[in-house]
């Protein structure tokens, strides 16, 4: 059973972590070294229930990850359109967390006007490009080799999926 409930600053240590172990594989997030609890305090402080939320992602009662919206591009004009991250602890991944949870971010963001959910995703995390094209996202954009890990230049993807 998948549930998920507003985080709050007592599971800031979990997603830290969460987000931390996924920094080796390169494959997920261009932070190249692990990110502290404090360093990420003012991006938790931006989420919020009504329209940017940050959800913990529990599995049979245990946390598993964690979803959040954020805001895109930071202007007026773009408030209808939002930003998707998915982090799911490796334990527990395959068991069709990532889908469910892209369902119950598009039904919320339906829920409260948003038009548009954007992800950014690496071309070479095939994972993550194979969970958001099951979910019918499309490629909108493509950054050749704007990313350098570890030496090797890498490609970022733009997915989106209009909510209409």
């Amino acid at each position: 059973m998948i549930t998920y409930t507003n985080a709050t600053l007592d599971d800031l240590p979990f997603i830290v972590e969460v987000y931390n172990s996924t920094i080796a594989s390169r494959m997920v997030t261009a932070d190249t070294s692990p990110v502290s609890i404090q360093s990420r305090r003012a991006w938790f402080e931006q989420h919020n229930s009504q329209n940017r939320p940050l959800w913990l992602i529990k599995y049979q009662n245990q946390p598993c990850g964690w979803v959040s919206l954020s805001s895109f591009y930071g202007r007026p004009a773009y408030n209808k359109t939002v930003e998707i991250s998915l982090y799911i602890h490796q334990d527990f991944r395959g068991k069709r967390i990532g889908q469910f949870m892209v369902t119950e971010v598009e039904r919320f963001a339906k829920q409260i006007g948003i038009e548009t959910i954007l992800s950014y995703v690496f071309a070479h995390n095939l994972p993550s490009i194979g969970l958001f094209n099951k979910m019918h996202y499309q490629q909108w954009g493509l950054f050749p080799k704007v990313a350098e890990l570890d030496g090797i230049k890498r490609d970022l993807m733009i997915l989106g999926k209009r909510l209409d």
